[in-house]
Order: C-alpha cells, then structure tokens, then sequence
C-alpha cells in the first residue's frame, strides 16, 4: 500500500523533490506562478525512491499541447488523464513496508504447490560493470502463468537479482519490496546494512510483477527503452491507459494473490536446501502475508516485517483514512514540542496554534504551495527533517524562509541517491490497480469528503484524493482478502512509534492476529517512522542479525540514534 513506502516526487520545472508517502503523490509546481498549484495538465513521470514508500512521481507540463491527450484536475492538485472516453486517475499509494523472517525451519502444507523451475541459472547482469555496488550480482528470469487462477497459455517474465555471499552461503535472505509499484531496485541503495544484518548470506532481491525489469503492466510505454524509461511521459499516458482498458483481463490479472503466487514460483524454484528467510517492507508485508496465506514456499525459517500494514479488514487504516493517520502522527510530533519549554517559547504557544497560523498565512503561500498541510506530511518521513518543523514553524512567521529551504534540500538529496537506477520508477498503473482494488474502503469516496475531512487536519496526504476516480479497470478481492494461514514459521515485526504510513496502533491490531498463529516479537523503535531499513538501520541490523542466526526473538523497544539513517 501506500502502506507500504515512502514515496517521492522529483518536481521537474523547479527540481524541488517532495517526499510524501511510500506512494507520494507530488503537487507541482506550475512554471509561470513558481508554487504548487492545480494540475492542468496529464505528463506525468514517476520514479521509485526506495525508501519504504518511495518513488519519484508526477512531472507535469502546463502546455496541454504536449501531453498528446486532455485531461482535468481538481482543486487539491490531482490530476485525471481521459481517453476514449474513460477516466483514468493517477493513483499513487505508498507504504514502505519490509518484512524479515526469522528463526525456525517451518514446512508449507501438503496441498502447497510450487511451479517448476527447470535449471535456473544466473548469469552476469549487464549492469553490474556501470555501478560498483551491483558488480557482485548475478541476474536471472523466470517465467510464469499470467493468472495462476486460469488454464491459459498467457504468461509473463520475472526478473530476480542474487547479491552472492561473499564466502560459503548459509542461506538465502529474500528482499520483498514496497508499494505497490517499487522494484527490488528500492534495496540497492542499503546493501551495506542488509549486508551486516545478514553476512553470509544470499541475498535475493526479485522484481514483482508490474515492476522493474519484470514484465510490465504497459510493456512499451514502460520499457527501459521508452521516452522516459520505465516512468510514463506525455502521451505515453495515453496510449498506456487505453491498453489497460482494451485488454482488461490481462490488467486485472496484476494482483496481489497473483504476485504472492509468483513470490512462492520465485523461492521454490531458486532454493538450495538452506536457511531460508522472508523480508517484506511496507506493501511488501501484506504481499508477504498474502504468500503465506494461499502460496507457502516449501521452507521458510523465519519472516522479518518492517513497517507492518495493519489488518485487510479493518477500515481505519486503509489509503482511504491515510490523511488522518498523517495528521496523528504530526501532532504528536507537535506535542512533543509543547512538552518543552524551549520550544513552546520560541514559538510563543502551542506549536498547534503556530501551524494553523503558518498554513492559513495567505502570504506564505508562494514558498509553501497551495498543499502546505502535504508538504509537512511529507516531512515526517525523515526523522531529522521532522525534528526541525518547530524551527521551521518559527522562522516562517518571522518571515524567514531559510530553515524551509534546507529542508526541502536535504529531502531532494535523499532523493538523488534513492532515484538512480533505471528501472527506479514505481509503476504508477500498478501503484492505481492494487490501491484501488485492495487498499480503499471506501468506494463511493468524493472529493467533496476529502476536502471536508482535510479542513480538520494539520497534516494531510494526497492519497485519498486519488482514490476518488480510480479510472482502472479494477479486479474484485479474492477470497483470501482478510485470511490469513492457520499457522506461519517464526515471525519478527519491526515498527516505529511516528509511522505516518502504517500506524504503530494497525501493526499492533496485526500481531495480535498474527500470535494465534506463529511465534510474533516486536522491535518498538521510539520516534521511528516509515521503513526502518532506511529510517534506523542501527536497531533494525542488530535485530535482525540475532533473528536470522536462531537467537530467540523477543519484544523490545529500540532508541534509534538520531540523524543516524543510512542516507
């Protein structure tokens, strides 16, 4: 879900990079008026940034006579691309959400059954000369049904990385990522932590369907090779919807249980006898549980979620409420300020009161944009960007703007290292597909509730309002929605305390679920926030290094150092 990462939106006109949610949807900026405004327009690219919802989203241009098809936009600055008479919406979702797996050897069931895979063989990526990081990788493809559900001869390709132990394997560590919509790309960027949380073993880092170098939803306007990489542009939109609606079979085909299905294809097939362990982030937890559910790999010894969606079925926390988990988490962050003295003076009061006066200054808009409250969401994804909101808050109503500019810098710097691989970009029509299909339990969502409920909130998220057109053609939940497996092997949860993606209170409604079923710890990390691979790796390594060597795990709570994220 959106649940499931961080994602960020690389503003293309004034190269100001916003990181909102593990699916971030990105006010931009309109060239002539220099600030967030309405989109106009329907070119929109996006690039997953990694983080656990993390992407680089919406490029827009404000001649229409460019984007080769006509759209409209609403007042929140969401955009909806029409063609052939339908509507299709820019979805954006995003939950960084990692899931390890951990001690114990546990067997699937004896009606599980796994695909096949005849001789897999790796061989050297043809990337792994231009990044030294990827130099050690070796890459493979397999090939699959296109709906595991139907007999047909369709099928479709998925691509997996293997980051070889550097010695003797132990075993294989599992990367699933985030979003819906990010590509195992989202790891590469943290290999020396995954490294140390792991030594020893294999680390396999596999594209889901829809993603990366796997097969795409729009195979030619996503191709590496397209105008814009595996991001969409102009009218590539266009083109991209259309195909989407003509075969809507094959669309809806992209699911959840269908990637879980793949997930189990993916371990069966590459398994070498050994310790095997899952790690989900974001998304990639729900994907991990869904696996376990109605595809459990033949041998699992433990699984590691890292930012834990909350329960399918229970509606307060799906992409539909994401403003008002946005908005929990900043003012806790606000109230913390109000409990010290310091800042409560520099503010002059309630750091509450100083918000509301900030986002209603009708002179501040030109540096905060029409969206101020989804600037300073975003701003809870990075703990040391977060901790200088007070400061923030003071300068504006000084009239200062520097502390907001070094803000959004360092959020565009994280973002420079997160965003540059080729096959980054989360797929925004994938991204659309599963949130809407999955993740809104709210159908009949207007954008006139969204506006209400955003005019009580300090901090808000774009997501809702995307979820109001999806314009998809969407595919009905299965009967697994909601279910999850008798039994599971041992299980580690890590979470932060400030997650404004997938709240601390929905992870704690899973475990519960979760302990009638397997072994459950929890690693609290204090003032954490979305995707603790990203956010403290100092108390996600050490956790899971103990998990994955048979230490029993056991529910703690981690202080993380501050300022101390891996980027």
């Amino acid at each position: 879900m959106a649940y499931l990462g961080l994602w960020t939106c690389q503003i293309s006109c004034s190269g100001t990079l916003y990181l909102n949610e593990q699916s971030l949807l990105c006010s931009v900026r309109d060239a002539k008026a220099s600030r967030i405004g309405p989109f106009n327009h329907c070119n929109a690219s996006s690039a997953f940034m990694g983080f656990s919802e993390t992407s680089r989203l919406a490029q827009q241009t404000s001649e229409r006579s460019k984007v080769g098809f006509p759209g409209s936009c609403n007042d929140r600055g969401v955009c909806y691309c029409r063609m052939a008479g339908a509507v299709g919406g820019i979805q954006l979702r995003r939950i960084f959400s990692f899931i390890l797996v951990g001690l114990g050897s546990w067997s699937a069931p004896p009606q599980a059954t796994s695909l096949a895979i005849s001789a897999p063989i790796f061989a050297a990526c043809p990337d792994a000369k231009e990044r030294p990081e990827l130099a050690p990788s070796l890459c493979a493809r397999i090939t699959v049904p296109l709906d595991h559900r139907q007999q047909d001869d369709r099928q479709l390709s998925l691509f997996v990385r293997k980051f070889p132990a550097a010695s003797h394997s132990k075993g294989q560590l599992w990367l699933v990522a985030g979003g819906p919509g990010e590509s195992g790309a989202s790891f590469y960027p943290f290999l020396a932590s995954l490294r140390a949380a792991a030594p020893g073993y294999d680390l396999m880092i596999p594209d889901h369907r829809g993603t990366g170098f796997s097969t795409r939803l729009c195979e030619a306007e996503e191709a590496v090779g397209s105008t814009a990489g595996t991001a969409l542009s102009g009218a590539e939109w266009g083109s991209c919807f259309k195909t989407l609606h003509a075969d809507a079979d094959r669309t809806r085909a992209f699911s959840t249980s269908n990637a879980a299905h793949d997930l189990q294809a993916l371990i069966d097939g590459f398994a070498q006898g050994g310790p095997t362990f899952l790690y989900g982030v974001s998304y990639g937890t729900q994907l991990v549980l869904r696996t376990l559910t109605i595809a459990p790999p033949s041998r699992l010894d433990g699984v590691i979620l890292d930012s834990l969606v909350p329960p399918e079925v229970d509606p307060h926390w799906d992409l539909s409420h994401r403003s008002a988990v946005v908005d929990a988490v900043g003012r806790r962050v606000l109230a913390s300020c109000d409990r010290k003295p310091s800042c409560r003076a520099a503010l002059g009061g309630s750091a509450s009161a100083a918000m509301r006066d900030v986002i209603a200054n009708p002179k501040l808009r030109e540096v905060l944009g029409d969206h101020p409250k989804y600037l300073f969401g975003a701003m809870l994804d990075v703990p040391e960007v977060r901790a200088r909101i007070p400061v923030i808050l003071a300068d504006l109503r000084k009239g200062k703007v520097a502390s907001l500019a070094e803000a959004k810098r360092r959020l565009k710097q994280i973002g420079s290292k997160l965003l540059s691989y080729p096959q980054s970009s989360s797929s925004i029509p994938l991204v659309g597909l599963i949130s809407g299909s999955e993740s809104n339990s709210r159908p009949e969502l207007t954008d006139a509730v969204v506006q209400r409920e955003e005019r009580e909130f300090l901090f808000a998220s774009p997501l809702p309002g995307l979820l109001t057109q999806p314009g998809l053609p969407l595919y009905k939940r299965d009967d697994s929605f909601g279910r999850l497996p008798a039994r599971m092997p041992p299980i580690i949860v890590l979470q932060g305390t400030l997650d404004p993606k997938t709240p601390i209170e929905g992870a704690a409604a899973q475990i519960a679920l979760l302990q009638n079923r397997s072994s459950v710890a929890q690693v609290k990390v204090i003032g954490a926030p979305h995707f603790l691979l990203f956010a403290a790796p100092d108390c996600l390594v050490p956790a899971v290094y103990d998990f994955v060597h048979g230490l029993r795990a056991r529910n703690t709570i981690c202080r993380s150092v501050p300022n101390r994220s891996s980027l």
